[in-house]
């Protein structure tokens, strides 16, 4: 691999307009995985839903809006951030798990590939441009934006479009609880070449997948309601396990990414993990303190999102990273210089981390 160093050129987001808050499920049917209705009010539901996820309001999309629609409005701002014409991108990487999916409708439509209708919508005319679709769970953003990386090291590329999107509000089962969590959104940036002299860049990063009994704590299922069987599969979650699993994991795995970059807990500026559960996300952090024997404070050092804009998958941590970038996160800000540690956990299982130093 070559000294090429690679940099973040511009980083754009897309945020829903449509609010939907926690009260706004008091009136679901929510049943058990065994097809039986839970006992329990709602609002107690409710009310434990958001006291362990930390979920207060998530987003979602118009009805008029695809993945790949959200997906072309955080790259057209990520662009207008950038110092390069959408026709000098090499590639257009895009991650995501469901395809199109048209409001109404949970069926998925993966062919053109998302990342060719972003194109598309960005009107790009330039054929040297490349699309291709990334599936690797909720760290798809993360696991697109190592494979840019390493395309561009070998001088196959010098600026590559990463997207994270989602629209997952279409492919929840309202009958199940866990549908509280999840959201839909994007978020792209553009990674290219630095400049010779250049002082930031990507330094490491670091990946695995858990495909043993791991593999379908995250999977796609039928309805928990027994009179809503149709046919359709709804994502599903066995979120004790995601838990434990994610505890016992992912701060090993971020350290590996710290180790290779020779960066100490000290070092680091922001870690941005992905928005998956405010409790789990917690336990990670406090798991990659105790491996370091090292304290920070928490609130600082840890930016969330998840309160107000729930779990959208491969979309969380760039559109996070927009949101600090152009100060619309309260009590973060990120500077040059700054050491970033970007990490994500999801469906595979699969885990990868990276670590950025801001030019």
């Amino acid at each position: 691999m070559s000294n090429i160093k690679v940099v973040i050129d511009g980083v754009g987001s897309c945020i829903p307009d449509k609010v939907m808050k926690n009260e706004d499920f008091i009136n679901s049917e929510f049943y058990q995985e065994n097809g039986e209705r839970f006992e329990t009010e709602n609002d107690v539901i409710i009310q434990k839903f958001e006291s362990i996820t930390g979920i207060k309001e998530r987003r979602y999309a118009n009805e008029d809006q695809t993945t790949s629609d959200l997906a072309a409005i955080a790259a057209e701002r990520a662009l207008s951030k950038s110092s390069i014409d959408a026709e000098a991108l090499d590639y257009i990487i895009m991650a995501h798990n469901f395809g199109d999916m048209k409001f109404g409708s949970n069926r998925s439509d993966f062919m053109p590939s998302l990342a060719a209708r972003v194109k598309n919508k960005l009107g790009i005319k330039n054929p040297a441009t490349s699309c291709f679709d990334v599936i690797f769970g909720c760290p798809g953003w993360l696991q697109a934006a190592i494979q840019a990386t390493q395309m561009i090291k070998s001088g196959d590329a010098k600026n590559i479009m990463v997207i994270g999107a989602e629209t997952i509000s279409r492919i929840i089962d309202i009958y199940d609880r866990n549908c509280m969590i999840f959201s839909d959104g994007a978020g792209a940036t553009i990674f290219s070449a630095a400049e010779e002299g250049s002082k930031g860049g990507v330094l490491s990063q670091v990946s695995r997948t858990d495909a043993d009994a791991e593999l379908d704590y995250l999977a796609m299922g039928p309805s928990y309601n027994p009179a809503a069987q149709d046919g359709n599969l709804y994502i599903k979650m066995l979120g004790r396990k995601i838990y434990e699993y994610a505890l016992l994991t992912v701060a090993g795995s971020i350290k590996v990414a710290m180790d290779k970059a020779n960066v100490g807990l000290m070092d680091v500026h922001k870690i941005l993990i992905h928005q998956a559960n405010e409790k789990m996300d917690e336990a990670i952090l406090k798991k990659l303190f105790k491996l370091y024997g090292e304290q920070r404070d928490m609130d600082e050092i840890m930016p969330m999102t998840i309160q107000t804009l729930g779990n959208s998958s491969v979309a969380t941590v760039p559109t996070m990273l927009d949101l600090i970038l152009e100060n619309k996160l309260d009590g973060h800000k990120i500077e040059s210089g700054n050491v970033i540690v970007f990490a994500s956990v999801g469906a595979g299982m699969h885990i990868n981390a990276m670590v950025y130093k801001m030019p």
